[in-house]
């Protein structure tokens, strides 16, 4: 036994002596410390359950955006509608005239602008045949060649309200008709001097 411990001994020494003992085994080096301290630290995630409730709030908040839009949208839809089943009274200085409107987009426009308030019109007499005057807006157009007659009234332009006492030929878009008074009448009423016409709606 002694024998084989010598041996034993022997051998190691021999291989220490060779600086075998040194030498590092292939492969990447074992990390220090200093950079195990260093490497990058998982960064926190946030927690699923808040996560989830954030979500949660953001899809409740466009729903209510989305349902308040949809309400507004059928509130305009319903004052469109209430506003087109009323209709225009229209006065020339003092006296009241009876209009036959024409059923299009201009006099529905011209109807809802009328909810929120009357409108009073400056007009001036032009060309011997016509008072004019500015909506202060525009509203929609569908102009064609027209010929018009004493009681006609149109949008010239988009936005002037034009009432003939007269005839002329031009690009118009009709918005309705006196049908109460005769072209001597109208004439009378409105070839003299300018005036102002007003505009309400009535149910």
């Amino acid at each position: 036994m002694k024998k084989v411990s010598l041996a034993v001994t022997a051998i190691c020494l021999i291989w220490v002596l060779s600086g075998c003992g040194d030498s590092i085994p292939e492969g990447n080096p074992p990390q220090s410390f200093s950079n195990m301290e260093s490497a990058e630290v998982p960064k926190e995630t946030e927690p699923k359950g808040q996560s989830d409730e954030i979500q949660g709030e953001a899809e409740e908040s466009n729903g209510l955006l989305t349902e308040q839009k949809q309400i507004e949208s059928e509130q305009t839809e319903e004052n469109r509608l209430e506003a087109e089943e009323m209709s225009i009274l229209m006065k020339i200085g003092e006296e009241t005239v009876t209009v036959t409107w024409e059923d299009n987009e201009s006099v529905v426009a011209l109807k809802e602008l009328l909810r929120e308030q009357s409108m009073s019109i400056q007009m001036s007499m032009y060309g011997g045949f016509e008072q004019v005057g500015s909506l202060g807006t525009s509203l929609p157009r569908d102009d064609k060649q027209t010929t018009t007659q004493a009681g006609d009234i149109v949008l010239y332009s988009g936005s002037q309200m034009v009432v003939f006492y007269g005839s002329n030929s031009w690009a118009y878009t009709r918005l309705g008709r006196i049908t109460d008074k005769s072209a001597e009448e109208l004439e009378e009423l409105l070839g003299n001097e300018d005036v102002i016409i007003t505009l309400e709606l009535v149910s």
